[in-house]
C-alpha cells in the first residue's frame, strides 16, 4: 500500500558535504576489518582474501530465545563508505541518547561495501583484474560479516540509502528470517533500467572511452574522471535546492567547480566503474513475495534517480506481503535522492516501522535462525 506523508519537520540543516560527528550521547564508533578467505563471486571469480571494512556503534545484546536482539545493518550508497552516517544529518538525529536507533540500546553495523571505502577495491592494486562483484556478492559478504566475524545471529532492522536501499530488497528475499523490518531509501525493486542504466553507463562510458584512462593502468586520475562527475551530480540532483542555494550564474559555477575538485580529490576513476556496474544484474522484481518482514520503502519526488512518474513504486509494492511505501513530496527540505541521508524528514516513518515490527518472544520461536 502507499500510506499519505506525514507532515515535513521544520527544523532542518541542510549539510554540503558530511562530517563524522556522532552523538556526544552515543558510544564512540569502533571500526574493524573482516577478512574472508578464498571468497567466490557470481561471475565464478575469486579473491583469496576478501577485507570487509565496518563501523559499529554499541553493543550486541541477546534476547530470551538467544538470538541477537537489537543489531541494525544501515548500508551505504554507490562511493560512499558507512562513516558516512557519522555525519550531524544522520548520527546526529538517530543514534543520540533517547533518539529513534539510540546506539546505547541498540548495535549500529555500518559496512563498508565491496569496492568502497576500506574494504577491497580494485584501486588497491588489482585495477580492472579486481572481480566483476555484483549487489548480491556485497549482501553476502555482509551477512558473513554479520554471522562468521560480529555474532549477529539475527537483525531488528535492515535499512539503506541509494545502492544500500537496493540491497535492502535484496536482504529481504535473500535471508527473509533474518531480521524484524527493512527499510529501503531511495531504491526501486525492479532491473536497473530505462534513463538509470543509461546515465551509469553514460558515466562509465565517460571514463573508459578517455584514452589517459588506460585501460585502468592510468598513474594519475584520467580526465574522463570529470567528466563522470558531472553526469554523477546530475543524477542527484535537486533542482528545487539547487536553485534556491545558487540563484546566480556566479553561486552556480562556483558550488560546480568546488563539488567537482572535491569529488576528484576522492573518487578513483576504476572504483567508479565497477560501483556504477555492479548494479547490472539487480532485479527483485521475481521475488517481492518472498519478503515476509514488514517493509517500509521512502522515495522522494524530486529524486532523479527514482522519479515519481514511473510509478513502479506504487505497483511493486503491492505484491510485498507486509509492505508499504511513501514517496515524500518536494518542499524547500527534501534534497532531491539526497533526501534519504535526512532523518530529520523521514524519521517518524522510522519510529512506525519500529513500532509495528516489534518482535515477540512467540515470533522468534516461529522463525528460527536459517
Amino acid at each position: 500500500m502507499i500510506a499519505r506523508p506525514l507532515p515535513l519537520l521544520a527544523a532542518l540543516l541542510i549539510a554540503t558535504h558530511v562530517q563524522a560527528q556522532t552523538p556526544s550521547t552515543a558510544p564512540s564508533p569502533v571500526e574493524g576489518d573482516y577478512v574472508v578467505t578464498d571468497f567466490q563471486f557470481d561471475t565464478r571469480e575469486a579473491l583469496p582474501e576478501l577485507r570487509l571494512h565496518y563501523t559499529t556503534l554499541g553493543t550486541p545484546q541477546r534476547g530470551t530465545d538467544g538470538r541477537v536482539s537489537n543489531a541494525v545493518l544501515i548500508m551505504h550508497g554507490t562511493t560512499g563508505s558507512g562513516r558516512g552516517f557519522l555525519s550531524r544529518n544522520f548520527a546526529g538525529q538517530l543514534f543520540g541518547a533517547g533518539q529513534l536507533l539510540d546506539a546505547n540500546r541498540y548495535f549500529i553495523i555500518l559496512p563498508d561495501g565491496i569496492g568502497h571505502g576500506r574494504s577491497s577495491k580494485p584501486s588497491d592494486g588489482l585495477h580492472m583484474r579486481f572481480p566483476k562483484y555484483t549487489y548480491d556478492d556485497m549482501v553476502r559478504a555482509h551477512y558473513r560479516l554479520l554471522t562468521e566475524h560480529l555474532g549477529v545471529d539475527h537483525l531488528r532492522l535492515v535499512m539503506g540509502t541509494s545502492m544500500g536501499g537496493m540491497q535492502s530488497w535484496v536482504w529481504g528475499y535473500t535471508y527473509p528470517d533474518f531480521m524484524d523490518a527493512l527499510m529501503p531509501l531511495a531504491s526501486l525493486p525492479v532491473e536497473i533500467a530505462g534513463r538509470n542504466r543509461m546515465m551509469r553507463q553514460m558515466i562509465i562510458d565517460a571514463i573508459e572511452t578517455d584514452p589517459s584512462w588506460e585501460s585502468g593502468e592510468y598513474t594519475t586520475q584520467p580526465t574522463g574522471l570529470t567528466g563522470a562527475i558531472h553526469l554523477l551530480l546530475m543524477m542527484v540532483s535537486s533542482p528545487l535546492q539547487w536553485q534556491i542555494n545558487y540563484p546566480t550564474r556566479a553561486g552556480a559555477e562556483t558550488f560546480l567547480h568546488g563539488r567537482v575538485d572535491r569529488y576528484r580529490s576522492i573518487l578513483d576513476a576504476n572504483d567508479m566503474i565497477y560501483a556504477f556496474d555492479a548494479s547490472r544484474e539487480y532485479n527483485p522484481a521475481p521475488h517481492l513475495e518472498q519478503i515476509t518482514a514488514p517493509l517500509l520503502a521512502i522515495n522522494s519526488a524530486d529524486d532523479q534517480v527514482n522519479p515519481p512518474e514511473l510509478n513502479i513504486l506504487e505497483r511493486a509494492i503491492r505484491r510485498v506481503p507486509h509492505g508499504r511505501a511513501i514517496v515524500l513530496p518536494i518542499t524547500d527540505q527534501t534534497l532531491g535522492h539526497g533526501t534519504h541521508s535526512l532523518p530529520a524528514i523521514w524519521g517518524p516513518y522510522l519510529a512506525d516501522l519500529l513500532e509495528v515490527s516489534t518482535p515477540t518472544p512467540a515470533l522468534h520461536e516461529a522463525r528460527p535462525p536459517r
